[in-house]
């Protein structure tokens, strides 16, 4: 069992660490922070650039503090604020499948955060270095909880319908595909 958790934690939070790198950075093939935050934006969080930071440090801290077993609660919390925005802004009535748009990875990315914080991070974790268990319903329930506020006070101040008078701008379109 630790070795399955080893492997689902740094798989998935090195991939979701790469989305933030591409979101903040422009690293990976990404468009940087000028670029998200303009995608951001035709989303409708207004202002975008510090949605653009706060999704983008979302998936880089939240997969970085996955994939070490670091504070795996507040990982997982991460995890499900910034995948729970990227559902309902850019994949929702998409259908599920990646290559309609749709929120099939943003989901799975979400259920790992709460299953690993249900489960706990394993043996090869700083966590279990450190002495903290954090893991078990407590904090599994804590997890999603944190994770869904977060995401809906993201989604309280945004405005879709300033989104959709738009028409989106075809410089926006390769990162709506990529969201």
């Amino acid at each position: 069992m630790d070795i399955a958790l080893l492997a689902i934690r740094v798989v998935v939070g090195a991939l979701l660490a790469g989305h933030g790198a591409q979101k903040l950075f422009g690293w990976f093939g990404g468009h940087g922070l000028e670029g998200t935050r303009g995608f951001f934006e035709s989303l409708g969080y207004r202002p975008g650039k510090p949605f653009a930071v706060l999704g983008g440090l979302g998936e880089l801290g939240g997969g970085v503090l996955l994939a070490l077993g670091l504070f795996t609660p507040l990982a997982g919390a991460a995890v499900v604020g910034v995948m729970v925005n990227a559902i309902v802004a850019a994949h929702w009535g998409k259908g599920p499948w990646v290559t309609d748009q749709g929120w099939e990875l943003p989901l799975t990315y979400g259920i790992v955060g709460v299953a690993v914080a249900f489960a706990g991070p394993g043996r090869a974790s700083l966590d279990n270095a450190i002495g903290w268990d954090l893991a078990g319903t407590a904090w599994g329930i804590a997890t999603v909880v944190v994770g869904l506020v977060a995401a809906g006070l993201a989604l309280a101040v945004r405005s879709p319908e300033a989104a959709e008078q738009e028409a989106p701008a075809e410089e926006h379109e390769e990162l709506r595909e990529a969201a």
